[in-house]
């Protein structure tokens, strides 16, 4: 359950193909120590997302310290509104997840169980808290949360420009992007304490699309007890088709809840 809920939920999708090479001209430009922190939050957000549906497909590689598995995904998505994932493995669809902005439901076909409830639960479960635009803005290649409303600091570091904030309970917070268009190249949410907790997600390339820039690759890190690891490599991706997001959960399935 852990290896199915890791895939949906935290990456979304989420046998590996070769890294599609950007086309966007990345650290092109090494970071300056002159820019403030707004001028490197405006510039993240001048970057294109014109687009009301998206529809990705996606090879991902999971990997915790039992077990891996290579499976292909479908990713659709219709912006603020909804996304539904369906992992595939040898052409087989094997799970599925719609995520609204009020819940996430998710079944699975090996053990024929299914789960619905909302960000609360998955929160506590993964060790940093969820909702539905910051799954969104990781699978576009956004910083989770709002920079705008965040109190960060700026510096550079190994070329990049570095925001650097703290939260309560112990929470930190680091964002990289590099110098030439702001693209977000990693982002980490560490939480300290008795049960330390880490969240690590790099995004090594990108292209440009006439709609968007979008990831090419995505690099996850999950550390809470046991270390779980994530790649997924988009393959194809289309802009504004009108799409279905089906979604039943079978007959005869378990319902399984989330302490």
């Amino acid at each position: 359950m852990r290896k199915s809920i890791g895939i949906l939920i935290m990456a979304l999708a989420f046998a590996s193909c070769k890294t599609k090479q950007a086309v966007v001209p990345e650290q092109a430009v090494t970071a300056e120590t002159a820019r403030s922190a707004k001028e490197v939050i405006d510039g993240h957000n001048r970057i294109p997302k014109d687009f009301q549906t998206l529809y990705i497909k996606a090879d991902a590689s999971y990997k915790d310290s039992k077990q891996s598995q290579n499976v292909s995904a479908d990713i659709r998505i219709k912006k603020g509104e909804m996304i539904l994932v369906s992992v595939r493995f040898l052409g087989i669809t094997m799970a599925k997840a719609l995520i609204t902005p009020k819940k996430v439901s998710y079944y699975e076909k090996i053990n024929n169980t299914y789960f619905e409830g909302n960000y609360a639960m998955l929160s506590r479960w993964l060790g940093t808290e969820l909702n539905y635009d910051k799954v969104q803005n990781m699978l576009l290649g956004e910083a989770l949360d709002n920079l705008e409303k965040g109190n960060y600091q700026m510096a550079v570091e190994n070329g990049q420009y570095k925001l650097q904030g703290k939260e309560a309970k112990g929470i930190n917070k680091e964002l990289f992007f590099e110098g030439a268009n702001f693209l977000l190249k990693k982002q980490v949410v560490a939480q300290g304490g008795q049960e330390p907790r880490s969240l690590d997600i790099q995004y090594p390339a990108h292209k440009e699309y006439p709609k968007a820039v979008l990831p090419a690759e995505i690099k996850i890190e999950a550390e809470q007890k046991d270390r779980v690891n994530l790649k997924i490599e988009y393959n194809s991706v289309t802009f504004d088709e009108k799409l279905s997001f089906p979604y039943d959960v079978p007959e005869g399935y378990e319902q399984i809840f989330i302490d």
